[in-house]
């Protein structure tokens, strides 16, 4: 079972990536799973987005090339003994690329700015934790309500609803980025154009061709724009992964960030220790359409998850860089026990086949009278189109007609968060941090951003409620336990794989290192001569 085996390894030309080209020599062209839809930090929801973001600006926090938080525009910052207040010393030296200097105005500016709702942020959940901010980007307070304020220009202090545990995790995500505040009122939505972004990162953009290239340079007025070594980067969108693995063995390409799971023997061979595999927090899941029948049938969404054998997925189509998923949450996160699993793993007492065909004809449906037809969306990439044949091929054993609508992954997403029609569709997520909670908060009602289906269960919304309000970390992570098994017996999110980061390096690529968030900020690597 599964798609057939390309043909794309035969008759390449090199074993090792070529070396660059003259004129590329100082530049360093990084895949990147996507185009991105935005620029505009506020408005970014994907991880695409977000290396991108990262080499641009700099939040108070960020992220150092082994994924450990470390100062960003902040250089020290406090935390009160009741875990409300976090102050936050700027460095003096900071300075936005147009030479201004970063004041704590600018980030008092941009958390209000994605918190309004004016500004249609679809992200904005992530930084509910801080005081009034839920209430400020429903409408219902002031943005001068937010819990956020400057005691002097250089000082930001930040007080939260209820303590978080993973709050410093979250001022390093692309939400809690700054942004130029005279660019916006001067250039409104075109701020994020070339020649009109003003960034305070260690990079600034210079041009931007949809499709082929994002460039950017060293910015210097960066306070450690002396310890950059890599002063140009190219991020070259690859969601074609075939043919960026021939543009990387043509040397085209010095990294890739994904790569097609069911070759990775071969890729292995071909490619020796350019192949790096590392830890990840991302989940692969069916998001299930529950507004319309018959996906709003509980029997449906079981009998389409009994279908799926995620081993094969996981081991025989994405070559091990995947693990089966049955929990929405993978192992190992922060003040968290073991998942609860949906059903459907492999050798437990069940025939998943006899019961799926039963809950299908249960709810009315039978292979040859009246066959289930499910429509399936996906961003391409090849990896997704593997995955999407394959599990049409399961489905079909039951008498399940699927047919594909498929775009690319901006026009996806977008599609799914703006409230698009849908059967089932792909969703992907990585964690924005090591906490259940990062998970779970997709399901929630009225988190219309992420939760396409628009599934809505009291109970869970009531336990995801309670664990916000829960400062013992042992009760938490029973509260969350609870909510996660209401979701893996409902399957809005029917939880298909657990990611591995899985990359090409080229030789004259240096400093980078496999880490669980996944981060690689192109400042603290480098490029031989």
């Amino acid at each position: 079972m599964g798609p057939t085996r390309r043909g794309w390894l035969a008759g390449a030309a090199a074993l090792l990536a070529a070396p660059a080209r003259a004129e590329d020599r100082g530049l360093y062209r990084r895949g990147n799973d996507a185009d991105p839809e935005t620029l505009d930090p506020h408005k970014s929801s994907t991880v695409a987005e977000a290396h991108i973001l990262r080499d641009l600006c700099d939040g108070l926090l960020t992220y150092d090339n082994a994924g450990a938080i470390i100062p960003g525009a902040a250089r020290s910052w406090t935390v009160s003994d009741d875990g409300l207040t976090y102050t936050f010393a700027l460095r003096p030296d900071g300075r936005w690329s147009n030479g201004e200097p970063v004041t704590a105005a600018d980030f008092v500016y941009s958390l209000r700015r994605i918190l309004d709702p004016a500004t249609g942020a679809k992200y904005a959940e992530v930084l509910f934790p801080i005081l009034n901010a839920a209430a400020v980007n429903r409408g219902e307070r002031p943005s001068a309500d937010l819990g956020v304020s400057a005691p002097d220009p250089a000082t930001v202090a930040i007080r939260l609803e209820q303590p978080t545990p993973y709050f410093l995790e979250l001022l390093t995500h692309q939400t809690a980025l700054p942004v130029h505040a005279a660019s916006v009122a001067r250039h409104g939505d075109a701020f994020t154009r070339p020649g009109n972004l003003v960034t305070n990162g260690p990079y600034r953009l210079v041009d931007r061709i949809p499709g082929d290239r994002i460039t950017l340079a060293a910015n210097p007025h960066h306070p450690e724009a002396a310890s950059v070594a890599i002063t140009r980067v190219a991020y070259l969108p690859t969601p074609d992964i075939a043919g960026a693995v021939r543009r990387f063995a043509a040397g085209e390409i010095d990294s890739l960030s994904d790569l097609p799971g069911d070759q990775m023997a071969a890729l292995r061979r071909r490619f020796g220790g350019q192949v790096v595999l590392g830890p990840s927090l991302g989940l692969a899941a069916l998001c299930v359409n529950t507004r319309k029948a018959p996906f709003s049938d509980l029997r449906v969404r079981r009998a389409l998850s009994l279908a799926i054998d995620r081993a094969y997925l996981a081991e025989g189509l994405y070559g091990g860089t995947m693990s089966p998923a049955y929990a929405l949450c993978p192992a190992g996160l922060d003040h968290y026990g073991t998942p609860p699993e949906a059903e459907g793993r492999q050798g437990l007492p069940i025939d998943h086949e006899i019961e799926a065909r039963r809950l299908l004809a249960e709810a009315g449906f039978d292979p040859k009278r009246n066959p289930l037809t499910v429509e399936y969306r996906f961003n391409v990439s090849d990896n997704n189109r593997n995955t999407a044949v394959a599990l049409a091929e399961m489905w079909r054993d039951l008498g399940i007609r699927t047919r594909f609508v498929y775009t690319d992954a901006k026009t996806h997403f977008a599609y799914l968060r703006d409230g698009g029609d849908f059967d089932i569709a792909r969703m992907s997520w990585i964690a924005d941090y090591s906490d259940a909670q990062n998970f779970l908060f997709l399901l929630q009602t009225g988190n219309d951003g992420f939760n396409a289906g628009r599934w809505s269960d009291a109970a869970f919304d009531r336990l995801m409620a309670e664990a916000a309000g829960e400062r013992d970390l042992a009760a938490r992570a029973r509260l969350l336990a609870q909510a996660e098994e209401i979701a893996v017996r409902a399957l809005p999110w029917i939880p298909l794989m657990h990611y591995r980061s899985k990359a090409l390096i080229a030789p004259r690529l240096h400093g980078y290192t496999p880490n669980l968030r996944n981060a690689a900020p192109t400042r603290f690597l480098r490029l031989d001569a």
